[in-house]
């Protein structure tokens, strides 16, 4: 399952992130987290500058790395905050409650931003690595559409989405995908790429059902060749569940 899934982009040094961060058409994707700023990675790069270089501080962001889609994207326009349940039967999927919310923000000179209206989609398998809206050998399930949907960021920058912590499947670690879209005049951008799983706390949370059952997982962070640790999410225990936040920020021409 899965196995178009690639790391696209280039990784960039900080200098070179610096340069680009100097050029008005580079489109960049960062993570807004203080004092990490030694890799980055431009979505786009641009082969002629178009303005001198920075002159202030690099902002405290950095760079998330891209990634392919993969084969289970469906493009279902739906928005929803509880992702959880098939909107045709109403049955919702089993699996420890994980709230999830994304901060997105603008770099803007040498500072972060909150970015008001950009469409952040989320999708991921259940608790018996299935996903919804496909056709696959192991499974069918065309016509629903459990976990999956989008939020539009707010005042704040932020949308939160109620999910389950995800399940596994063959040959890949434990993932969510995301994308983000916002549209400014007559650009539209879209950034792709997937969220990660302490090791430890997914051995945790597959001790319980419905994961039990499943059996033991073959492939872990260390053995997933997508996996990048730019892109685990820090989850918290919460009243219920579980509860991460994830940081990411968007420059525009």
């Amino acid at each position: 399952m899965e196995t178009d899934d690639l790391m696209v982009g280039q990784i960039l040094s900080r200098r070179e992130a610096l340069k680009i961060l100097g050029i008005t058409s580079a489109v960049l994707l960062a993570g807004c987290v203080p004092g990490a700023s030694d890799i980055l990675e431009a979505t786009s790069v641009p082969t002629e500058a178009t303005s001198a270089t920075i002159t202030g501080a690099l902002p405290a962001c950095v760079v998330r790395p891209e990634v392919t889609e993969g084969p289970y994207y469906v493009d279902e326009d739906l928005e929803r905050s509880d992702i959880r349940s098939d909107t045709g039967t109403g049955v919702e999927k089993e699996g420890v409650l994980l709230t999830l919310t994304f901060n997105v923000t603008q770099i803007s000179n040498d500072s972060c931003t909150p970015l008001k209206g950009a469409k952040v989609e989320i999708w991921h398998c259940d608790a018996d690595g299935v996903y919804s809206a496909v056709s696959d050998p192991g499974f069918d399930t065309t016509g629903q559409n459990f976990l999956r949907g989008y939020q539009v960021t707010d005042a704040n920058g932020q949308a939160t989405f109620v999910t389950i912590y995800p399940g596994w499947y063959s040959s890949r670690c434990v993932h969510i995908h995301f994308k983000i879209h916002h549209d400014v005049s007559d650009q539209s951008l879209e950034f792709t790429s997937q969220l990660f799983f302490d090791d430890s706390l997914s051995d945790q949370v597959f001790t319980q059902e419905p994961y039990a059952s499943k059996g033991k997982r073959d492939t872990l962070n260390s053995t997933d060749n997508i996996y990048n640790d730019q892109l685990l999410l820090t989850v918290t225990q919460a009243d219920e569940g579980y509860a991460a936040i994830f940081d990411i920020g968007l420059q525009m021409a």
